[in-house]
This record gives structure tokens, sequence and C-alpha cells, in this order.
């Protein structure tokens, strides 16, 4: 299974306003629509790190490489990217008038985060220490996009090196979340079997039986990956036909 991880960085919105606190902006007041200035990215494994900008490439050249890279994936992983990055790129592929990219399974890892655990912040740097991941490239802030728009080649290095790092935080904490990931796709599926009896509906891996899964008319296998520690259970009830009708009976 093909999995890519992805992460860009924007330009804001140029904009003309009457002050500086709780605006209402206005269309008319837009002077310049927010763009992509860059994006990384990089397949699960892989130590290359994809990286593309306005600075290095036209803004249709640049949205191209990326489509490509997204249009091979079988999985995309990103941090908030359901509501950012994917819908950014979306709008920037139909502004060039590129097609969208072959369907991928969205592994935002954000959702994750904020279903499964309780961190002080959710932010992507704030959750990478705590787990002993590492952390963001520091930098100057909006200074640092300011100059990035101007072409400031310097700062271009910084962000470069921002972009990156974003990526390779993003796929550590992957590997970390793995089996706490909710819908999975199941790599079994997409790379025609595995070797197991029961594999891993998350990685593939060998797993081990432990105990049952229980619904009002089932009782299932429960089993646990011994590779990444993700619970799953079989696809068939061990309760017979008949057993299953007297308890529907029952129910009713």
């Amino acid at each position: 299974m093909k999995v890519l991880h992805l992460d860009i960085e924007t330009a804001p919105n140029k904009c003309y306003t009457w002050g500086l606190y709780d605006q209402t902006i206005g269309i008319n007041q837009i002077v310049e629509p927010g763009y992509t200035l860059c994006w990384a990215a990089k397949w699960h494994g892989d130590p290359e790190i994809h990286f593309d900008s306005v600075h290095r490439s036209t803004p249709r050249q640049m949205c191209r490489k990326i489509h490509k890279l997204m249009d091979e994936a079988d999985a995309i992983v990103h941090y908030n990217g359901k509501k950012f990055d994917i819908p950014t790129l979306n709008r920037e592929f139909v502004l060039h008038g590129l097609n969208p990219p072959s369907p991928a399974k969205q592994i935002d890892l954000l959702l994750t985060c904020r279903d499964q655990f309780r961190f002080v912040s959710n932010k992507l740097d704030f959750v990478a220490q705590q787990l002993g991941l590492g952390q963001k490239v520091e930098h100057k802030g909006m200074d640092l996009w300011r100059e990035c728009m101007d072409g400031d080649s310097l700062a271009w290095q910084t962000m470069e090196t921002y972009n990156k790092q974003d990526v390779a935080l993003l796929e550590l904490l992957y590997v970390r979340l793995y089996p706490w990931i909710k819908g999975h796709p199941n790599p079994t599926l997409v790379d025609g079997g595995s070797a197991h009896a029961f594999p891993c509906p998350t990685c593939g891996g060998k797993t081990q039986r432990r105990g049952y899964a229980f619904t009002s008319v089932g009782r299932y296998p429960r089993y646990q990956c011994r590779a990444c520690g993700a619970w799953s259970r079989g696809r068939v009830s061990e309760v017979q036909k008949e057993e299953k009708g007297a308890l529907l009976v029952r129910a009713v």
C-alpha cells in the first residue's frame, strides 16, 4: 500500500481593513486571495522528502507535481488535512484546470488526536514533543511568510526546511499512532493478501487470538496485532444460526 505523507504552507490573504480587531472583511476589500506557497511530501518508509514551491516553479507546475504524487497514493496522511490541506490543493487544481487526483483514503492525524486522546494542545508541535518525536523548526513567524512572498532566497531556504520537518514529524507520529487510527485502510486488501491466517487489518502483521468481541446477537473472535498493537475481530460469528435465531426471538 502506497502511503503519502503531505503538508502544505500557504500565503495569507491580502486585504484592506479599517481596523485591527473583530473585523468583517468584504470581498471588495480583498486585494489578493491566499494561495499555496509550497508543499512537502514523502512516501512512507522512503527517506526522500519531495518539495516544490512557487519560488522554484510556476504555480501550475508546482500543482502538477503534487497532483501526480497524490494520484499514485492509496492513502494520504496529513494533520488537519481534511479541512485545510486537501481542500486548499483541490482549489489550486481546479483553478489550474486539473482534474481530481484518483481517490485515496484520507488519514487525518489531528482527528485521531482529538478523538482518542486529551492532550493539553492538539498542535502537531506539542503532540510530537509530548511523545518524544522531535519538534518543528523554529522561525520568526509572519515575517518569514512575508519574506518568502517577496522572493527572499534565504527565507525560502528556511521555509523549505520548516515544511520538510513537518512531514518528517508527520511520519513519526503516524507510526506512533498506528494502532489508534480508526478506519485505517486494510493493507492486505490493497496489496493482495497476506501469509497470515488472520492478518491485522491495520498493518497486515501477524495477530494473536485474545478473547471475544460481542454484539447483541453475535460472538466474534478478537485479535491483537503483534506488530502494531491494533485490535480487530473476525468477520464470522461463532454463535450458531439456531442460537442466533433464538436470541432474536427473545429480544422481540
